[in-house]
């Protein structure tokens, strides 16, 4: 086994070693408006149902949008749309209407009423099961109560956030070491 020579870090950028997976584009609507943002800040609570929490600024648009629906997609974007992801992020819905202005499209969802974003990989309807954490960390717990998944490619490449405008992409995937996994200890 490898032994590292290690130094000090700034306990600040630990997030570089530890976000939790993909960049999500988190689509929503109330009343007249919809939504788009990018979002690192996620990760699964539970399995069945499927909850998943999100850190969603109070100072973002979609804050105000998915506080008052209780509703929100969470879309999957892959490699390609990379520019696009990092343009979404760096703008904001009060001023443009992201999905014309970054060209991409919108689709009635099935159990919200926030549009799935057509070009991702896949789309996952969520409702609001717990908002208890939202005025002290502006963390929302949702319920997935529906998913879309391209049939292909199986091992989408996605986009992963490392802080301080640093990116990568989803690596090779393996199954070397699933004959010593036991079901249920991760």
């Amino acid at each position: 086994m490898p032994r590292y020579n290690k130094k000090d870090f700034p306990t600040s950028n630990v997030r570089r070693l530890l976000e939790p997976g993909p960049i999500v584009l988190v689509s929503s609507a109330h009343k007249d408006q919809t939504n788009i943002m990018t979002m690192g800040w996620h990760m699964m609570m539970e399995f069945s149902p499927a909850l998943v929490a999100c850190v969603i600024s109070s100072a973002n648009h979609s804050f105000d949008l998915i506080r008052r629906s209780r509703q929100c997609v969470i879309n999957i974007p892959t490699d390609d749309l990379a520019p696009t992801v990092v343009k979404i992020g760096n703008s904001s819905g009060r001023d443009i209407d992201k999905f014309s202005e970054f060209g991409l499209t919108p689709k009635p969802g099935t159990h919200v009423r926030a549009p799935l974003i057509d070009e991702c990989y896949a789309n996952f309807e969520c409702q609001l099961a717990d908002a208890s954490w939202v005025k002290k960390y502006d963390m929302f717990v949702f319920e997935v109560v529906k998913a879309h998944v391209a049939k292909s490619p199986k091992l989408p490449k996605t986009i992963h956030y490392r802080g301080d405008g640093e990116f990568m992409i989803s690596g090779s995937e393996t199954r070397r070491y699933r004959k010593l996994f036991r079901p249920g200890m991760l």
